[in-house]
């Protein structure tokens, strides 16, 4: 007998995280969770409505006649604002600054902590973001933190843009990234940070495959550990 595990995988923008989370889940045949993309949601919405970011109560009353909810499909988890699927809007670099800004407020995080931890509860989940391993998931049994120089981020960071056909200065994107980490790091609620349990792995120079392979080793592990257990 096999226990679903939870899996978390945090760290900065440009890490690979994203990309080797949703192998990971494939190769587990586990759900992927993207739990930035509902960040990304709020900021959307936000976005939207034309409501400052700085203002909390407008914010909490537009969340408050809001329903945001995730639905499994074929590529994981799709993004609900009132019944609308938002997720193909959530990829831009305008999106992502805000969602790193609005994070740090707790009413934010107070609504879609709940969200999180139910799309997680059964286990058999990959669980991709900034405090996935900290806040959300504290007693995932495997927990990673990636990283890479801040150079290879920006790098990264700009193939995936390019190669979606999005023409950004390099510059840019390195001022958005560094902005995006500052707030990341330095936020009262959350910051991003390992947990004292996460695997750190330093991505920088490594293949994608090089980091599933690593990661997947200390997952089986984990797995024969926990078989055991329930014997």
């Amino acid at each position: 007998m096999k226990k679903d595990l939870i899996v978390t995988v945090d760290g900065p923008a440009g890490s690979g995280k994203s990309t080797v989370s949703k192998i990971l889940a494939k190769r587990l045949s586990y759900l992927y969770l993207d739990t930035g993309a509902l960040y990304r949601a709020v900021a959307y919405l936000i976005d939207r409505e034309g409501t400052s970011g700085n203002d909390e109560q407008v914010i909490h009353d537009l969340l408050k006649s809001t329903d945001i909810s995730l639905q499994k499909s074929g590529e994981g988890l799709q993004v609900y604002v009132n019944g609308e699927d938002v997720t193909g809007h959530l990829r831009t670099e305008e999106i992502g600054l805000m969602a790193s800004k609005i994070s740090a407020l707790p009413l934010i995080r107070e609504i879609l902590l709940p969200i999180q931890r139910k799309a997680g509860a059964k286990g058999g989940i990959v669980a991709e973001g900034r405090d996935m391993g900290t806040i959300v998931f504290p007693n995932a049994e495997v927990k990673f933190f990636l990283d890479a120089s801040e150079s290879e981020r920006i790098q990264r960071r700009f193939m995936e843009l390019s190669s979606r056909g999005v023409r950004i200065p390099y510059g840019n994107i390195a001022r958005d990234m560094g902005q995006r980490d500052h707030q990341d790091r330095e936020r009262e609620v959350a910051p991003l940070r390992p947990h004292e349990e996460a695997v750190i792995i330093d991505t920088s120079g490594m293949t994608i495959a090089e980091v599933v392979e690593a990661m997947l080793e200390i997952i089986n592990i984990s797995l024969a550990s926990n078989s055991l257990d329930l014997l």
